[in-house]
């Protein structure tokens, strides 16, 4: 069956986190997923924040850009928390917004051989090893975690970009893709990832985790709302990049993505939700039981 979740916007103020979190796991929301975008909010303190308001939410941050992070400490974050609420987080890493990266002096001159060395090493600390390596971006000398989650977290990367997308086949435990990816690009994206799984000799299934802007209400009001967003993120008129409408079209509406290759669907608000409250109620008890 297809997990769905919702995203909690990092516009929002901190402080709404809790009564959207609770909304959200009072109404069996399956997953909250949170963004680190510079200047905003720290996914991993939120995320800390959220699980422990909530009893069995799933909280995803997607993602945590790697050029800000040793990877030391990545994995004692991803490692606490799994050990705190076992089974409910979900971590996403990745390149981060380019741009972002260079504001705060941390921009990669080869952001893919980071993501690649920083995926190696996290993925081996959350598995118990005492790792040593000395790449190019990624250095550490015999670190092992005194305290390694007893089942490691699944480790995810977002990316986009075909040499990304064969890396992270390769080397995470599955993708995020983020709005605005249709459906043709996600079937082309889950394709080339498992391409290079493949050349990896990865025999473990890919999880693909893909965000879908969801406008609720009235069709006609709905729709502007979706097209106010497309024009804002500057994504072409003739893809179908996300859904508008009652419960029931949303439902129906997040099929093509399911049908690509998606196992997980995260509804993404618009930024002029007024009630995300209310949003991820309607994503729980309203579309949850329409999607299989």
């Amino acid at each position: 069956m297809t997990t769905l979740g919702a995203i909690f916007l990092p516009h929002l103020p901190p402080e709404r986190l809790r009564s959207v979190a609770q909304a959200a796991d009072q109404a069996g929301l399956e997953q909250l997923w949170l963004w680190e975008d510079c200047f905003k909010e720290s996914a991993v303190a939120a995320m800390a924040a959220a699980l422990a308001w909530t009893e069995r939410l799933q909280v995803g941050i997607g993602l945590m850009p790697v050029p800000m992070r040793n990877v030391a400490t990545v994995a004692m974050e991803a490692a606490t928390l799994e050990r705190l609420f076992p089974g409910r987080p979900v971590i996403g890493v990745g390149h981060g917004v380019l741009d972002w990266m260079g504001q705060i002096g941390a921009r990669a001159a080869s952001p893919l051989t980071l993501l690649g060395e920083h995926l190696d090493a996290l993925r081996a600390l959350l598995a118990g090893g005492s790792v040593t390596t000395e790449g190019r971006y990624v250095t550490l000398k015999d670190v092992r975690l005194d305290w390694p989650p007893t089942s490691a977290p699944a480790v995810l990367a977002g990316a986009e970009g075909p040499k990304t997308l064969a890396l992270a086949g390769a080397k995470a435990d599955g993708l995020i893709l983020p709005g605005g990816t249709d459906p043709d690009r996600l079937r082309q994206a889950v394709a080339t990832a498992q391409a290079g799984r493949d050349e990896a000799g990865v025999d473990a299934p890919m999880r693909v985790v893909v965000f879908v802007p969801v406008a609720f209400g009235e069709q006609s009001d709905a729709d502007a709302r979706l097209e106010a967003n497309r024009l804002r993120w500057q994504w072409p008129a003739h893809r179908l990049l996300g859904v508008a409408g009652d419960a029931a079209h949303v439902a129906a509406g997040l099929q093509p993505w399911i049908d690509a290759g998606a196992d997980t669907v995260v509804l993404q608000p618009m930024d002029d939700e007024p009630d995300p409250e209310e949003f991820v109620r309607t994503v729980a008890q309203q579309v949850r039981p329409l999607v299989d």
